[in-house]
C-alpha cells in the first residue's frame, strides 16, 4: 500500500520511519526538497547475483522520495562491482567481468520491480561502467586523484581498520571510494543529480563525492544515509537458515521470504512496519496497538509478511504463500499450492519416504520420525490423533494412494496439533 506525499513532508515522514541516519546540511537539503523537484540516486553494486533484504532500506528511501515527486536514478555499479568496497575483514574476490555484468543485468531487472518507471518522475537505470569504462589511467591520476587527500582517504574508517590488521589493504580496493566519489560528480554533470542516498556504513564514499563536486564544479550538494537495520538486541536482522534473505525466487522462494518477515519479534515488528512498508500512521499505530494487547495473534507479524512480500515478489507470489502458510496447518486447501511452494513450505519439516498402494500412515509415521515405532504409531491412529493431508486418518491398515499425493509428489503427515512432517513418494510411485 503506497500513499502520496508532499514534498515538505518527505523529511519528517523518513525521520518517523527511522530511515535518516546521517545527513549533511539538513535545513538546506530540506529547503531543496521543498523548493522543487530534485534528482537523486543511490548505487548498488553487483557483488552477488540478487539484491537482499538489506537492499530494501535504501530502496524504500528512494521510493519515498519518488512518491513525494522527485527523481530517482537506480545505479548498477557495472564498474565498482569489478573492483569491490573494502570489507572489515579481508580481501574480495574479483569477479570476472562476464559474472559482474549477468549479475548487474540481474539487479537491474529487480530494481525495475520495485521502482516506478512511469509517471512524470519515472525512476532511471544507469550504469558506471558507462563512463568509468572511459577513464583512462592518466585521467584517473590527473583529473580526479589530484583532488584527494591521502590524510582523508586513510582516515576512512574501515580503510584504518584494514591497514591495523594483518592482510591489508590492496590499492585496488583502497581506489574504490575514487570510483564512487566520480560517479557522483558524472551524475551531477548528466542529470543534475543533487542528492546521494545510501547506508551508514558508505558515509565515508558519499561525503567524498560531495566534495569531489564541491571542488570540481563549485556547488554544493547533499548526502544522507539510511540505518542499517539490526534486532531490539544490537544483533544483525537478516539470514536463515539456508543463508542471506535474498529478492531473487530461485535463491529464496516467496515463501521462505514470507516466512522470514512472518517470524518478527513483537519488540521489532513495529519498527520493521515502519521501514520496509508504506502502511501509514495510523495503521501503524493500530498494528501496534494490537501487539500490545493480543501478541498471540501477531497480527503486525502478518501484516509485514504481507506487505513486503507483494512489494517484491506480487500479488500471486504472496497469495501462494499464505495459502500454504494456513493450509499447512489445516486452515486451507493443500491442493491449491503448487509444487515449488510445497518444496518450499515442506523444506524444514522432518521427512521420510512413501510407497503408494503400500505404505499406510502407520509407516509414515514412523519414517517420519513422528511416532518411535510401529506400536506407538498405532496408538497415535487409535487415539485420533494422526493426519493425512489435514484429514484425520481412522484406518491403520489403509493404503496411500497415488491419488493422494500434493504438488511435488508429497503428503503431509500431522501428529496431534503441532507436530507436522513430510512424506516424499520414491520416483517409481511418484505420478508424472
Amino acid at each position: 500500500m503506497e500513499g502520496n506525499r508532499t514534498v515538505t513532508d518527505i523529511l519528517e515522514e523518513l525521520q518517523w520511519r527511522g530511515l535518516i541516519a546521517q545527513h549533511t546540511d539538513i535545513d538546506a537539503l530540506r529547503a531543496a526538497l521543498t523548493e522543487g523537484r530534485i534528482t537523486f540516486y543511490c548505487g548498488f553494486d553487483p557483488t552477488a547475483p540478487s539484491l537482499h533484504h538489506g537492499h530494501l532500506v535504501a530502496v524504500k528511501v528512494m521510493r519515498h522520495l519518488q512518491l513525494a515527486g522527485h527523481h530517482p536514478l537506480a545505479l548498477v555499479g557495472g564498474a565498482t562491482g569489478l573492483v569491490g568496497d573494502p570489507r572489515d575483514r579481508g580481501e574480495r574476490s574479483l569477479n570476472t567481468p562476464e559474472v559482474v555484468a549477468g549479475w548487474a543485468r540481474s539487479l537491474q531487472s529487480q530494481l525495475e520491480n520495485l521502482l516506478d518507471f512511469e509517471g512524470d518522475n519515472p525512476a532511471r537505470i544507469v550504469n558506471n561502467l558507462d563512463w568509468t569504462a572511459e577513464l583512462t589511467a592518466i585521467g584517473l591520476l590527473r583529473d580526479l586523484g589530484k583532488y584527494f587527500r591521502m590524510g582523508t582517504m586513510l582516515s576512512k574508517d574501515v580503510v584504518a581498520r584494514r591497514l591495523s590488521s594483518e592482510e591489508g589493504i590492496s590499492y585496488t580496493e583502497f581506489s574504490y571510494q575514487i570510483l564512487q566519489a566520480n560517479d557522483y560528480l558524472e551524475l551531477f554533470r548528466r542529470y543534475g543529480c543533487t542528492l546521494e542516498v545510501g547506508g551508514n556504513d558508505q558515509w565515508g564514499n558519499l561525503v567524498g563525492g560531495m566534495d569531489l563536486i564541491h571542488k570540481v564544479e563549485g556547488a554544493s550538494v547533499h548526502v544522507m544515509t539510511n540505518p542499517l537495520i539490526t534486532k531490539a538486541d544490537g544483533t544483525k536482522f537478516g539470514k536463515t537458515e539456508g543463508g542471506a534473505i535474498w529478492l531473487n525466487p530461485e535463491m529464496l522462494s516467496p515463501y521462505a521470504f514470507y516466512q522470514f518477515w512472518l517470524q518478527a519479534d513483537d519488540v521489532d515488528v513495529v519498527r520493521f512496519l515502519k521501514v520496509f512498508t508504506f502502511l501509514d500512521r495510523a495503521e501503524i499505530e493500530r498494528l501496534e496497538a494490537a501487539v500490545a494487547d493480543n501478541p498471540r495473534a501477531r497480527e503486525a507479524q502478518r501484516a509485514l509478511a504481507r506487505e513486503v512480500t507483494r512489494w517484491v515478489h506480487g500479488e500471486e507470489a504472496l497469495a501462494q504463500a499464505e495459502a500454504a502458510t494456513a493450509a499447512l496447518w489445516g486452515r486451507g486447501d493443500l491442493t491449491q499450492i503448487d509444487a515449488g511452494t510445497m518444496a518450499a513450505a515442506t523444506a524444514d519439516l522432518p521427512a521420510g519416504e512413501l510407497e503408494t498402494g503400500v505404505s499406510t500412515i502407520v509407516d509414515l509415521l514412523v519414517s517420519t520420525g513422528l511416532d518411535k515405532g510401529r506400536n506407538a504409531a498405532r496408538k497415535t491412529v487409535a487415539g485420533g490423533g494422526a493426519y493425512l493431508n489435514n484429514i484425520k486418518v481412522e484406518d491403520e491398515d489403509a493404503t496411500i494412494g497415488a491419488d493422494q499425493l500434493l504438488a511435488g509428489g508429497v503428503v503431509l503427515v500431522r501428529k496431534g496439533r503441532r507436530n507436522l512432517a513430510v512424506a516424499r513418494a520414491s520416483q517409481a510411485s511418484d505420478p508424472a
